[in-house]
């Protein structure tokens, strides 16, 4: 489904992605973990189309879409869910959902929007609350329900449990296994990076800049030689 071909991608003169690849295939959840500043989250926003790589291409569902503006991409059916949620805070609930939606017909939006409260039975609860009101564990799930509201075939995770109590991460966890079960596609930057490896079909570990290691979610968490070279003890659930 993506196809991620040697992509070098600059902030001015420093080089943040050198040469990346990577694939995610349908129906997978693929992890993306490594030490903070490793082009995680830069990875994840080329690949969205919110910054255009300097060399390498991008492909989905066998279309060239590198440099494709993030607009056309929602519409081609992939999907971010930033860094930090980023939902309106002075915006309801549903008007979030709403917005999410915005490419739908007033059909689909409508079905969308009962969907989301099946999948997400606390934002049912809170339909016309603020987002602004919502604990960091709510907003992290209206932030994936407004990414699902497009129907993408492609959702990209920013770090879903970062800043959450040990009690929201459970949350977002078992939403992340709940979506893989429905088969969805999922590709999941998670700075939990353990976990997320013993729930991903496969994984790839980046460090300053550089896909350094990938294979199946299971080897890779397993492998603690490797976790403790390029991570790092503390990212490996494990106390220094």
């Amino acid at each position: 489904m993506l196809e991620v071909d040697q992509i070098t991608t600059r902030y001015g003169a420093i080089t943040a992605l050198h040469s990346a690849s990577l694939e995610v295939r349908a129906g997978e959840l693929v992890a993306l973990v490594g030490p903070n500043g490793a082009g995680k989250t830069t990875l994840l926003n080329t690949v969205a189309g919110l910054l255009r790589p300097a060399t390498g291409s991008i492909r989905f569902e066998g279309n060239d879409i590198t440099g494709t503006e993030p607009a056309r991409l929602v519409r081609a059916g992939l999907a971010l869910v930033p860094e930090h949620r980023r939902i309106f805070k002075d915006l309801t609930v549903e008007e979030n959902l709403r917005l999410g939606g915005s490419t739908a017909s007033a059909h689909d939006r409508r079905e969308r929007l009962e969907e989301a409260a099946d999948l997400f039975p606390v934002l049912r609860t809170k339909w016309t609350t603020s987002a602004g009101y919502l604990s960091g564990g709510e907003a992290q799930q209206l932030a994936v329900a407004r990414a699902l509201m497009s129907n993408p075939r492609l959702l990209l995770l920013d770090e879903p449990t970062l800043g959450l109590a040990p009690t929201m991460v459970d949350v977002v966890f078992d939403l992340l296994q709940r979506l893989r079960e429905q088969g969805r596609t999922l590709l999941v930057v998670e700075q939990n990076a353990t976990r997320v490896l013993q729930l991903a079909d496969r994984g790839y570990l980046l460090r300053t800049g550089n896909i350094v290691a990938t294979g199946t979610g299971a080897d890779l968490a397993a492998d603690n030689s490797l976790f403790d070279s390029f991570i790092g003890l503390e990212a490996h659930g494990r106390e220094a």
